[in-house]
């Protein structure tokens, strides 16, 4: 074989391999964020502890909570509820992602709120009547939704702070305060089905003398 050919051959292979990486695809680092800056919806630069990268993170955090939550679920109905919940979480952080308030049509309206409302009041009608205080335990879907449901505190927390300075739709204010709600209710519902009883809270018992604290000596 010549050394033409050869040297063609070898040229095809190269760009054989440089389609190849053409189409794989954008590198997922883009070292934009290294001094501590991230980009909102729309190009503006702000710091990574900014009041919408707090609350729209936490919302990022709460679905991959109730992805956790999902992947245990074997029931269709709340496997469904839950697929609806991280659809809309999705537009929800999009939409905090996004400075001002974006153009059109919210995906998160009052007849989504009211959804939730609907969630809750189905469920809760298959629950015993709560007139304790119990404590976050029980199966491990339950568990997670438990989970998820003080991150969803933790998102609305962050997204009223973020309201206090610049505007929110209340709406989302809405969905996040009954969602937590709604998280509650599945929970207990997931243990119910498994035939796993509320943990109540209890009441330390009074301090004896051998439990309580002994007197410090004096030297």
């Amino acid at each position: 074989m010549s050394a033409a050919r050869r040297r063609g051959r070898r040229g095809g292979r190269g760009r054989r391999k440089g389609r190849a990486a053409a189409t794989a695809g954008p590198r997922i680092y883009t070292r934009t964020g290294d001094a501590g800056e991230t980009g909102l919806i729309g190009g503006q630069r702000v710091p990574k502890d900014h009041l919408r990268v707090e609350a729209y993170g936490a919302v990022d955090e709460l679905n991959a909570h109730l992805g956790v939550a999902r992947s245990m679920v074997v029931q269709p109905d709340l496997e469904a509820v839950i697929d609806r919940i991280q659809h809309r979480l999705f537009d929800l952080g999009a939409e905090l992602a996004t400075p001002p308030v974006k153009e059109g049509a919210p995906a998160i309206t009052d007849q989504e709120v009211s959804v939730l409302e609907g969630v809750i009041d189905l469920y809760q009608e298959m629950l015993p009547t709560l007139r304790e205080f119990i404590l976050p335990a029980g199966n491990g879907i339950a568990a997670a939704l438990h989970v998820a449901r003080t991150v969803c505190r933790r998102a609305e927390r962050r997204t009223v702070t973020l309201a206090r300075t610049e505007k929110v739709r209340p709406q989302i204010l809405k969905y996040l305060n009954r969602l937590s709600d709604l998280l509650f209710v599945i929970a207990r519902a997931a243990n119910a089905r498994s035939g796993i009883p509320d943990v109540t809270w209890k009441k330390a018992p009074p301090a004896t003398p051998a439990t309580a604290a002994p007197k410090p000596t004096s030297a």
